[in-house]
């Protein structure tokens, strides 16, 4: 692991954040030893939108229970969860973060699914498995800690099978001026590697693949922003949320999110790319 990616990996541990979350599942009413994916929904999905957001990407899927699918950055797993639940497929998710490892693991013990998935530790940019393992692979709100953009993706590709279709859902770069850090993603600028929508496709095409849909989700992004810092305000944080995951600073970094996305700074993009079949 280089610098950055120590660096990465030391902003988004957390320790004690199972204890938290079994915390929050019991105010919620929940019970820690068997919960829901739905009970966990709130906490797992540390992406703009949660389960909405996983949702609509996987609507543009296609997914079948046979495929074998690839969660690269994986945090907790919840969208992998999610996958593995509603669709059936096998689910591999990588992270580079342990402590993101140990809990997707715990959790998905507790809700019955550890047979179909495994998580591991490892970096994006070099990932230990072999060429043309997986049918179709997601990666949530990752890539903005990753400089090397063309090695990642040429990294995804190799993992995938002709044919595969990759989903991509990540913060960009979508108008000029400087981003207000911290944001959710880095405390500062060293850390932060936004790309812009041009620049991602690019990316995306010398990789190999063809992209096939980008959709900005700003709109939706704002009215997420909006409601849960008029809630947080109002009422203070709810039992289960990622605030659990951001530490002591999780308002000043969803204020800055807000901030940067109406004025046009950043917003979160999804695309669908698909790699020529043979």
């Amino acid at each position: 692991m280089d610098n950055l990616e120590s660096a990465v990996a030391e902003h988004y541990g957390t320790v004690g954040l199972l204890a938290r979350i079994d915390a929050g599942l019991k105010t919620a009413g929940a019970d820690p030893a068997h919960p829901t994916p739905e009970d966990l929904a709130p906490v797992d999905e540390f992406h703009v939108g949660g389960r909405a957001a996983t949702q609509h990407a996987l609507s543009r899927m296609s997914l079948q229970a046979s495929d074998h699918v690839l969660d690269v950055g994986c945090g907790l797993g919840g969208a992998a969860r999610y996958i593995a639940s509603v669709f059936g497929c096998r689910l591999t998710g990588i992270d580079l973060t342990p402590d993101y490892i140990d809990v997707a693991q715990a959790l998905t013990a507790r809700l019955g699914l550890s047979d179909s998935m495994r998580f591991e530790t490892a970096s994006a940019l070099s990932m230990p498995f072999e060429d043309a393992t997986f049918d179709a692979a997601i990666s949530f709100h990752v890539a903005m800690n990753i400089p090397d953009r063309d090695g990642l993706y040429r990294e995804i590709a190799r993992v995938l099978r002709p044919g595969a279709t990759f989903c991509l859902y990540d913060v960009m770069k979508t108008g000029p001026g400087d981003i207000v850090y911290p944001v959710p993603w880095s405390e500062t600028a060293e850390t932060s590697h936004v790309a812009s929508p041009e620049e991602t496709q690019s990316y995306l095409r010398q990789a190999g693949f063809e992209v096939v849909e980008t959709e900005d989700r700003r709109e939706f992004a704002l009215q997420i922003f909006r409601q849960r810092l008029a809630g947080g305000e109002r009422d203070g944080p709810p039992p289960l949320g990622i605030h659990l995951m951001m530490g002591e600073t999780w308002r000043e970094k969803f204020k800055n999110t807000l901030q940067n996305t109406e004025a046009g700074r950043i917003a979160p993009v999804q695309m669908i790319a698909h790699l020529p079949a043979e």
